[in-house]
């Protein structure tokens, strides 16, 4: 306990599942909490109740990563509340299918802007103090689906996706010097809430060739992102970790 006294951390799209479930095991470990949520401010509002139920500072900011102008925001709020942002998880995503002949530009451009350029905004925008303070942990967040291909419409997100390696590889490189770590989480099919049932065919992900024999549970997602932002993961950048239950698509 207490590993992360005296930091704070930054998660999008932190209003539920795995970004709530991030957002309360780092902060059982004494982290200061930014909760992120696109809309929902009730939602935001709740993850932090719980999170200063832990003994931490906590603050809900609704912003849409999809915005530039939020996102800046967002982090000029953040810096200015804490002082500094230590640890930032890029989480938000959204998941739209649709077969790669009847996607249109704006189809294109809101996927792309959420997943990869809100992530690069607001990583741009707390690089800098991290390199003022010495320390960094930044983490992005794929999926096992971009690595295989599989899905029908989903080619879209499969490369924004991959953009994100591209790009935390290059940071990793680039920040190691200022002693900041940049790692990828690769989720498989996780037991958790979705919305759009549809995109799924009106069937949610289950544990089909998975050989564990289960949905991975969003707690032990959370658990990843401790291992990597925490010194028991402290000689590991520029990795993707596949949390997948032994499923091998890459």
């Amino acid at each position: 306990m207490g590993r992360l006294e005296g930091k704070t951390a930054l998660v999008t799209g932190s209003g539920r599942n795995i970004g709530r479930a991030t957002v309360l095991k780092l902060a059982a470990e004494g982290c200061n909490v930014i909760v992120n949520a696109r809309s929902n401010q009730a939602e935001a509002d709740a993850v932090v109740a719980e999170a200063r139920a832990l003994g931490v500072k906590a603050l809900a900011i609704v912003a849409d990563v999809g915005n530039k102008a939020q996102v800046e925001a967002m982090a000029k709020k953040a810096l200015a509340e804490f002082g500094r942002v230590d640890i930032l998880i890029n989480n938000a995503a959204i998941r739209p299918h649709k077969p790669f002949r009847e996607l249109t530009d704006g189809d294109w451009e809101l996927v792309r802007g959420v997943v990869l350029d809100g992530a690069f905004y607001l990583t741009r925008a707390l690089v800098g103090p991290m390199v003022d303070n010495k320390f960094g942990q930044i983490l992005f967040f794929v999926g096992d689906g971009a690595y295989s291909g599989r899905g029908h419409g989903r080619a879209h997100l499969s490369a924004v996706k991959m953009a994100l390696v591209g790009l935390a590889r290059g940071l990793a490189s680039e920040f190691a010097q200022h002693n900041i770590r940049v790692n990828v989480v690769s989720p498989g099919s996780i037991d958790t809430r979705r919305d759009n049932p549809e995109w799924y065919g009106n069937r949610p992900p289950d544990a089909s060739g998975i050989p564990l024999g289960r949905q991975g549970k969003i707690e032990e997602i959370a658990a990843t992102c401790l291992f990597l932002v925490t010194e028991d993961g402290g000689f590991i950048t520029g990795q993707t970790i596949h949390v997948n239950g032994g499923a091998a698509y890459y």
